[in-house]
């Protein structure tokens, strides 16, 4: 066989296996490949992957994408819905096509998602030296492109002689599989040793298991742990990725319904209890509710459960003010346990552990003041969300509106996507999520031009997982879950084209493109720190003064645009109506049958209208000297909130 036929059969050989609450699940690891070919790859991967095609195109099924970036986000989108225990592969040709690939292999790593990257390298031999789109540098011949990606994969080898094909994705797949370490694995096939044949042992084609490891808590960290929380007047739960990656939500619920302890959730962790859950805070944070950051404020027990604490998740340190406070951090990920200082790590999946704090906490509970302050605290929110879903702005509406009209359209099961802009942040805390699956904001990155082709990967889960459902109950189609996307213009112009694919593969893929004429998140961040929105708007170029910022709009049409790839339009026009017909399109779009192609709802909106204020803070610096009185005005405040801010070592 050739190296590149050993790896397409070998891919199609590998399952996860986990054990979720007694219940065995076997799925394939790789259930398909992308690929755009060049002259790198397009007689190695690319001819293997044709040949399996004729042979049989279940072994190895191949996907088109637009750009190989895209791909990876695809490839992300499609892990994260399937709980990490699947995702895709993507093969590149040499140069730009790998280049292509690093934005998402940061995304992947930084999210801590599983995705298996084959970029092609330069000759192995150098018999053709250099070959075009070679990187040359005088002081290191053998650094190619791909080395770029060491520092942003979990793991990463070059297979130069057929032979390391064996360690080379044996060690892969074992950092792929596994929780903690997951990303981004890449393994560099240059592109003449793709082609080359040898002789490969049966044993490497055979089918082989990765059992997901869930590792149990100690003993000794438990009581620690549950010693803690009972001393506590005040704890409370951040919640994030990794309790739904640990498929720890119901033990969740058990912990909390036992305790009275209430849940912030992270971006990553929206959906660990639905929004109405009388224990619920929603998001904390920077983008956060105004309900888990007065808990938070007062707390004196943070109880860290699956999540890496972001910057937003502890509004850059300045969340937690009780001078008191003391950290227990449950993570799968030994450098996420101990964050903040914190004396007591608990290095353990996250459901495990709280079935054995559950066990250990019989008979605790909050106190009935604290409690109290949840119901209040909440209710105070709650109003504030249903004024800004409410009100209605004419002619163009508040992004608020068009949320409160996009969840009100959409069913409990169904997901919605988004990534960059000043949509992740008022989704964090005004999205009212239903279903554990129902919210998939890549947060870790915020990767503008995301939300396309991570939705696109959503959807590909979603069409699986309601095949599996059909051909286990084995009494019709199961119900496909729909996929929004939420996307602003600035992100939608980033990286838009993987339309054409869910027109070529005629996917059900909604777009709410929301028509906002710039950077809305970074014009409202530049004006709270003096920079008055400069370079944020699409505007015409003003030649005397070099500026972008008070010429004409820009007459882009990006409704026009997405019907020119294919895609079905329906056009919002502005008015006294736009929010019942937004909401109405939305339940049009859902009502359309799997198989007719994407559908973008296109809707212009007015982003100079914030959302509800979070009542927290993000450390974005501001210049310490300026001739501009709204920049000194702005570093005024934020030295105010950095004085706030602390170390937290507890």
């Amino acid at each position: 066989m050739t190296v590149a036929q050993a790896v397409v059969e070998y891919l199609s050989k590998q399952y996860t296996v986990d054990s979720i609450g007694g219940v065995e699940y076997r799925e394939r690891l790789i259930p398909g490949t992308f690929g755009i070919f060049g002259h790198g790859n397009v007689a190695g991967v690319g001819q293997a992957l044709k040949q399996y095609q004729q042979l049989d195109p279940a072994i190895m099924p191949y996907y088109q994408g637009r750009n190989e970036q895209a791909q990876a986000h695809q490839a992300v989108g499609y892990a994260r819905h399937t709980r990490r225990r699947q995702t895709f592969a993507i093969s590149t040709s040499i140069g730009p096509g790998s280049s292509n690939l690093l934005t998402g292999a940061a995304l992947a790593t930084t999210n801590r998602l599983p995705v298996l990257l084959l970029p092609s390298d330069t000759f192995a031999t150098r018999a053709a030296d250099p070959v075009l789109q070679q990187l040359e540098q005088p002081y290191a011949y053998d650094i190619t492109v791909n080395d770029a990606f060491r520092p942003l994969s979990k793991f990463f080898d070059r297979v130069s002689r057929p032979e390391q094909l064996f360690s080379a994705f044996h060690h892969g797949l074992r950092v792929l599989t596994d929780p903690a370490e997951t990303g981004a694995v890449t393994i560099s096939l240059p592109q003449d040793v793709q082609a080359e044949a040898f002789d490969v042992p049966a044993e490497f084609l055979a089918e082989r298991e990765w059992r997901i490891r869930r590792p149990d808590a100690d003993d000794d960290d438990i009581a620690r742990a549950a010693e803690a929380i009972r001393a506590a007047k005040r704890p409370l739960i951040i919640a994030g990725g990794g309790v739904l990656y640990s498929y720890a939500n119901e033990e969740l619920a058990k912990f909390v319904e036992l305790t009275g302890i209430p849940v912030g959730n992270t971006q990553a962790g929206v959906g660990v209890l639905p929004w109405d859950h009388k224990h619920s805070l929603g998001a904390i944070g920077s983008t956060g509710t105004t309900a888990a950051n007065a808990i938070a404020a007062e707390a004196d027990l943070i109880i860290g459960i699956g999540t890496r604490y972001e910057d937003f998740t502890t509004a850059s340190r300045t969340a937690f003010q009780n001078p008191d406070v003391r950290f227990i951090n449950i993570n799968v990920a030994p450098i996420d346990a101990y964050k903040h200082g914190t004396t007591l790590p608990i290095v353990a999946d996250a459901r495990k552990a709280l079935v054995k704090l559950n066990q250990a906490l019989g008979g605790y509970r909050v106190g009935a003041d604290l409690e109290q302050k949840i119901a209040a605290e909440k209710k105070r929110w709650d109003a504030t969300v249903d004024e800004a879903f409410d009100t209605r702005h004419t002619p163009l509406p508040a992004q608020n509106e068009i949320i409160g009209a996009t969840s009100r359209a959409m069913d409990a099961r169904d997901v919605v996507i988004c990534a960059a802009g000043s949509l992740p942040g008022d989704l964090h805390k005004m999205w009212r999520v239903r279903d554990p699956f129902g919210y998939h904001v890549e947060y870790a990155y915020s990767c503008m031009g995301y939300e396309i082709p991570g939705g696109l990967g959503v959807k590909r889960a979603a069409l699986a997982e309601a095949a599996a459902s059909t051909t286990a109950a084995g009494d019709g189609r199961a119900d496909v879950r729909d996929v929004v996307v939420m996307v602003g213009d600035g992100s939608y112009l980033m990286m838009h084209t993987e339309l054409v694919t869910a027109v070529a593969e005629r996917i059900k893929l909604i777009v709410v493109l929301i028509q906002n004429h710039g950077y809305a998140s970074i014009g409202s961040l530049s004006e709270s720190l003096g920079s008055q929105r400069f370079g944020t708007q699409y505007r015409t170029l003003d030649e005397e003064h070099h500026s972008f910022d008070g010429g004409e709009t820009l007459p882009v049409d990006l409704a026009l645009n997405a019907e020119s790839l294919g895609v079905k339009v329906i056009r919002i026009e502005p008015g006294d109506k736009v929010i019942a017909e937004l909401e109405q399109a939305i339940r049009d779009a859902k009502a359309a049958p799997e198989g007719t192609g994407p559908i973008l709802i296109h809707v212009e909106s007015d982003p100079l209208l914030d959302a509800p204020s979070s009542e927290s803070w993000w450390d974005v610096p501001v210049s310490q000297v300026s001739e501009l009185d709204t920049t000194k005005a702005a570093f005024q405040t934020y030295a105010e909130h950095k004085a706030r801010q602390r170390k937290l070592l507890g």
